[in-house]
């Protein structure tokens, strides 16, 4: 910030009033059954302005507590809204497939589905039924990855309503309201 411009000004301390509020937060953790994992996911297609490029976020549920959460940029550009979300989904799956396999090394195997929730209809389908469509070719491995691991009944990819999208707290701008709901939902 050689040349600071005055809306540098104004960003940088909106962020340092926000971290002075908000010092007293932490993630809290409570008593629960350790008997399913829960994930939200959600991608800002084409979000970036300077790049183009999608942000994926997710956050996954052990119980009723948060235990991980990610907003990354993708590697590279998508064609579709679909190709990043199925990305954003294959990435939270091979996170779930790790956590699982965690509990298991520490005794504590889960013998439900894990579930991912993901706002994108078109991915939910094909997660299910892998039917190959020219518009998916770029994104096959992907897509036999999650389609494996659903077969497997190690996950099971649903929609989730506009009210539950918590990941989006990681890639959007919300409302104030909405922005609060959704942190108290991920026990901040």
């Amino acid at each position: 910030m050689h040349n600071p411009q005055i809306e540098h000004m104004h960003a940088l301390k909106r962020i340092i009033r926000y971290i002075h509020d908000t010092l007293d937060y932490g993630l809290h953790l409570y008593p629960s059954s350790v008997s399913i994992l829960v994930s939200y996911t959600n991608v800002d297609w084409g979000g970036c302005p300077d790049t183009s490029r999608s942000t994926s976020s997710y956050c996954v549920f052990l119980g009723d507590n948060l235990i991980l959460w990610s907003a990354k940029r993708l590697a590279t550009i998508s064609h579709s809204s679909a190709e990043a979300e199925y990305r954003g989904v294959m990435n939270v799956v091979a996170e779930i497939c790790w956590l699982r396999n965690l509990l298991l090394e520490l005794h504590c195997p889960l013998r439900k589905a894990s579930i991912v929730y993901c706002d994108n209809i078109y991915v939910v389908y094909l997660s299910h039924d892998p039917v190959q469509h020219q518009q998916t070719n770029h994104i096959e491995m992907d897509i036999h990855f999650v389609c494996e691991k659903v077969a497997m009944g190690h996950v099971r990819v649903l929609h989730v309503p506009s009210s539950y999208r918590y990941a989006n707290i990681f890639t959007k701008g919300l409302p104030r309201q909405l922005f609060l709901d959704f942190r108290s939902n991920l026990s901040v």
